[in-house]
């Protein structure tokens, strides 16, 4: 006698559910159902129907898996780049606090996710790309008299040739006496100017320096050390230049400030290429 009873004069909802039970069996790879096959036609279709079922568990598995890691696919890339950073710093047998600093470094810079940002804004015309460069560098803009007060076009054409980067505390941005390639633009944080008389000064949002050695081609005439974690906008010299030979206006006020600054750092002699006639005018903050 059979252990499972005939299902032949059952109810539907008996017979339903013995049939449902046995297509589950199947399909999820946990045997044969509560019945062993009989019969050499039973055991092939019972053979069928479980390899069907355990390719439909796959690919269920296998789009599920995808699903979830595309959710989040920036914080993926970042988890991978970070585990890449990990093992080099291993490799290289880092020091504890240089591991810590450089573990701070990623997460203040990308905090936990990552995109290939000049890629996406290469792909875009030049009208999105500005638009998404100015929403972006809205709060650099807003505290910014230079920007606010000039020409919307000198502000676009800064904007598109600056590069994001973020110093640590204590970290020298610029160090006296070296070539000056980029001037930076403070979004976030605070630095302080070092001069050799021991001056030190304080810029904040809305500030920028090194801009002296870009306008004379000479070496640096002061150094600048984060205090803060500083979110900046770096501008290398080659895109400085070509962007002030079309406002030559805007030239004459970063002459002005830098004079103004050699002023207060005690400069006797003024580097070549500073015009000793240009108006005091946009003191810096």
């Amino acid at each position: 006698s059979s252990a499972v009873p005939p299902l032949q004069n059952d109810s539907w909802g008996k017979q339903y559910s013995h049939a449902l039970f046995k297509a589950m069996s199947h399909m999820l790879c946990i045997g044969y159902g509560q019945q062993a096959p009989e019969g050499m036609t039973d055991v092939w279709l019972t053979m069928l129907s479980m390899i069907v079922g355990a390719t439909c568990y796959a690919m269920f598995i296998g789009h599920a898996t995808a699903l979830i890691q595309s959710l989040d696919s920036s914080r993926r890339q970042y988890q991978e780049k970070y585990k890449q950073v990990e093992q080099y710093m291993s490799f290289h047998k880092l020091p504890g606090d240089t591991r810590q600093r450089i573990h701070e470094y990623y997460e203040h810079r990308y905090q936990g996710k990552m995109f290939d940002e000049e890629n996406i804004l290469g792909e875009l015309s030049e009208p999105l790309k500005e638009e998404i460069i100015n929403f972006n560098c809205r709060n650099l803009v807003a505290n910014m008299p230079l920007f606010a007060n000039a020409d919307p076009n000198f502000v676009t054409a800064m904007l598109t040739k600056l590069r994001f980067e973020v110093f640590q505390p204590g970290d020298f941005i610029i160090r006296e006496g070296t070539v000056g390639k980029k001037m930076y633009f403070i979004q976030h944080g605070v630095v302080s100017i070092l001069t050799k008389g021991n001056k030190e000064t304080k810029l904040s949002d809305g500030s920028y320096f090194g801009e002296i050695c870009l306008l004379t081609r000479g070496r640096r005439t002061a150094s600048v050390r984060a205090d803060t974690y500083c979110r900046l906008y770096s501008l290398a010299v080659d895109n400085f230049n070509e962007v002030l030979e079309e406002y030559p206006m805007m030239r004459r006020a970063f002459e002005t400030v830098a004079m103004d600054r050699l002023d207060r750092i005690g400069e006797e002699e003024r580097p070549p290429g500073l015009s000793t006639a240009t108006p005091r005018a946009h003191r810096p903050p």
